[in-house]
């Protein structure tokens, strides 16, 4: 059920919205609700800075799964449920410990989650929740992390936000994509 604030676009106007959506729907079997209320408004150039955030991720020294940990996070947070469960799909189409994931809510105390991870879990729910950072959550993380790492959770921080904020803005909510990923696993 599409309760966005604006209707969705189904057929887009330009070149590269029509490629845009082919793409998405080679990638998740449908296009997603934020592409075709968002992304089909707007020039073509939004559309590519969303692209070239995920490219950019790809260079990226962090491991897949905390690129995903931290990004998972910060979704929950802010609740945008597209991010949570685009980020599902991600998740189930890499083969990762979805258990982990399931336990996000409890990284704390659970035992899937290293001490490095919880440092930086910690750092990034600060980061989120009160847009500051105690210097002692920086430096327990920092202990565990490379400056450049360091950079590189900011990074996913902020841009997970623009996602985020997107959705949030709009009233854009699941799309159900981890049925999708699902399936084609």
């Amino acid at each position: 059920m599409n309760d966005s604030f604006l209707p969705a676009i189904e057929e887009p106007q330009g070149l590269v919205k029509n490629l845009a959506y082919i793409f998405a729907r080679r990638q998740f079997g449908k296009v997603p609700t934020p592409v075709k209320v968002h992304s089909a408004r707007l020039p073509s150039a939004f559309g590519l800075f969303y692209a070239k955030i995920g490219s950019l991720d790809k260079k990226l020294t962090l491991s897949p799964e905390m690129v995903l940990l931290v990004r998972e996070q910060v979704a929950r947070l802010n609740v945008c449920l597209f991010c949570m469960d685009i980020g599902r799909s991600f998740v189930i189409k890499a083969s990762m410990n979805e258990a982990k994931f399931d336990a996000l809510e409890n990284y704390a105390t659970s035992s899937l989650f290293t001490e490095a991870e919880r440092a930086a879990l910690d750092y990034v729910t600060e980061l989120t929740r009160d847009k500051k950072v105690n210097p002692d959550t920086f430096d327990r993380m920092a202990r565990h992390y490379s400056e450049r790492e360091i950079c590189e959770i900011v990074w996913l921080v902020a841009t997970e936000h623009v996602y985020n904020l997107t959705n949030i803005g709009l009233n854009i909510h699941s799309d159900i994509l981890c049925d999708i990923s699902r399936k084609k696993k």
